[in-house]
């Protein structure tokens, strides 16, 4: 499937260990408008199982980010969009009962 050829995501985990979340959150992406390549930074108060995916205007999913069991903290993806076309897509974040989509612009 093309999708996988899409973009490359790296995770990782903040280094501040002591600072544990007391709400979900997805951030805003930064850069927005980005090219070719933008930080997710999303936190999470407790272990649940995380989905973050990218939307095209037409909600089709474009890719998968993020889709696995993780513990409490903070954590970013960087994607990498040189594969994408330039516009408007969504990113959406279900973790536990959290739902969120924040729009992010690729400019190329």
């Amino acid at each position: 499937m093309w999708i996988a050829a899409v973009l490359s995501v790296t995770t990782d985990v903040e280094d501040n260990i002591n600072e544990i979340p007391s709400d979900y959150v997805l951030y805003q992406n930064y850069p927005n408008p980005f090219n070719p390549s933008t930080k997710i930074r999303y936190s999470i108060p407790q272990a649940a199982k995380v989905s973050i995916a990218l939307y095209n205007v037409l909600g089709i999913k474009v890719a998968s980010l993020v889709e696995t069991e993780q513990p409490v903290g903070n954590y970013e993806i960087v994607l990498n969009g040189n594969n994408l076309a330039s516009g408007v897509y969504f990113v959406r974040m279900n973790a536990g009962n959290y739902s969120v989509t924040k729009k992010i612009v690729l400019m190329k």
